[in-house]
């Protein structure tokens, strides 16, 4: 490759990263707003009629439903983006996600319309949940696929840096919008961020719109290997790197809404925080989480074990989540917030690695599908019931142990399904690995 050949190549591959980092920064900023209004303000707006936890619960129910319908998003955008390229499905969910963050923030309460307004509630909460289900894949291979040899893992982690900057950005909106007073930020204020989200998805377009496909993928139109049916087939080929990928997501989901969601309505309804207070200790762990998170990729990328690196960076977190919920129940401000800075770095590292690390062990053709439904099915099952779950055994023992211990779980069962998937082949260090190895699978052309 001659000199000038490689710096557009670097150039190609750097906005690529910046296209997925920006897309990826608004619909998680658009997903995440949900769950803190969950934790603030929906059992009032839409669930009045229900006092109390119970009507916190049902929030939560809601906030579930979007990882209920992602799913669903991984399943048709996975199938698209495996058969007509990553580009074109990312400004379709992009658009999806805009659109319905924008609905809700003008959807009349349950004051209004009655009980028509939760029912449209859940409804659009799906369309978000297909939206960012379909999402996560594409924005993780558009840079990871464009990526130096040796770097996709540092260049998936761009993808990945948009959850802890949309979550900021979601924090500081909900801080700026909770100094009204609370008639005005029950009535009108918290639908400001939703209504801004329209603004942000027109960015996101116009960046996204400059990205080129994926070079993996374009090889595999060009070479007419494209998967007939990928979804079937990477059920029937791969059903052990499905399993071992939903386990491996585990925390790297969950984490955040331990904090931004379950622990944000238990310090602000059943511990002396107020609503202020805890939101600035969030945004303090999310702009941690900004500052830390890339370095998980660079050190995952330059150690020789990536075994190693992946025990480095979960086997803090067993000791970290414990002490977050204990430090929080003390009430101090100062040592919630440590406790709460502290407990996010473990996980955050993982998870700028957790991309790159995944897409490697599915081959191309398939990969959009593969890693697709290992995340999404993995935050319905286990990152999107956290908040429930959390608030149930709460609910249920009076106490906070029982939470963390279910918090502990997840973070065993993280580390030991990705120390299994890393024992399986990296399809990202064999040439000729993005076409399928049946022949008999393959169509006999691309399809319109």
């Amino acid at each position: 490759m001659t000199a000038s050949a490689a710096r557009e190549q670097n150039r190609t591959a750097k906005r690529a990263g910046l296209g997925a980092f920006i897309g990826s920064t608004i619909e998680w900023f658009d997903f995440y707003i949900y769950g803190t209004a969950a934790a603030l303000v929906f059992d009032d707006v839409f669930f009045p009629q229900l006092e109390g936890p119970v009507g916190t619960l049902v929030a939560f129910a809601t906030f579930w439903v979007g990882f209920l319908a992602r799913p669903i998003g991984g399943i048709i955008f996975g199938h698209f983006g495996d058969r007509l390229g990553r580009k074109k499905t990312l400004v379709i969910t992009l658009l999806m996600m805009g659109i319905s963050t924008t609905l809700i923030g003008v959807l009349p309460g349950y004051a209004t319309i009655g009980v028509a307004a939760p029912i449209l509630l859940v409804f659009i909460r799906m369309v978000q949940g297909i939206g960012l289900g379909g999402e996560w894949g594409g924005s993780v291979l558009i840079a990871s696929e464009h990526a130096p040899k040796g770097k996709s893992i540092l260049y998936g982690a761009f993808a990945q840096q948009g959850s802890p900057v949309g979550n900021t950005l979601s924090t500081i909106s909900f801080l700026a919008i909770s100094q009204l007073p609370n008639e005005a930020f029950v009535s009108w204020g918290w639908r400001v961020p939703f209504l801004a989200s329209a603004v942000l998805v027109f960015v996101g377009l116009l960046v996204r719109m400059k990205v080129t496909e994926s070079p993996a993928m374009a090889d595999i139109i060009k070479t007419k290997s494209v998967s007939k049916m990928p979804l079937t087939e990477i059920l029937r080929s791969h059903p052990g790197l499905i399993a071992l990928g939903i386990g491996a997501c585990t925390i790297g989901l969950s984490a955040t809404y331990f904090k931004s969601t379950f622990a944000l309505s238990w310090a602000t309804t059943s511990l002396d925080f107020t609503r202020n207070s805890f939101l600035t200790i969030l945004l303090v762990a999310n702009i941690t989480q900004v500052i830390v998170q890339p370095f998980g990729a660079v050190l995952a990328t330059r150690m020789k074990s990536l075994s190693r690196a992946v025990c480095i960076m979960l086997l803090p977190e067993v000791v970290l989540m414990p002490l977050m919920f204990v430090l929080i129940s003390t009430e101090n401000y100062g040592l919630a917030m440590a406790g709460v800075a502290v407990a996010t770095i473990p996980h955050c590292l993982y998870y700028a690695a957790l991309a790159g690390m995944l897409a490697s062990r599915f081959p191309a053709h398939l990969r959009y599908t593969g890693i697709s439904l290992c995340y999404q099915l993995c935050g319905t099952l286990l990152g999107g019931t956290t908040p429930i779950i959390g608030q149930f055994l709460l609910n249920r023992s009076g106490s906070i142990a029982a939470v963390i211990v279910y918090a502990v779980f997840q973070v065993l069962l993280t580390l030991g399904c990705m120390l299994l998937l890393l024992r399986r082949r990296n399809y990202d260090e064999q040439a000729g690995d993005a076409q399928p190895r049946q022949p008999r699978r393959q169509p006999a052309a691309v399809p319109a």
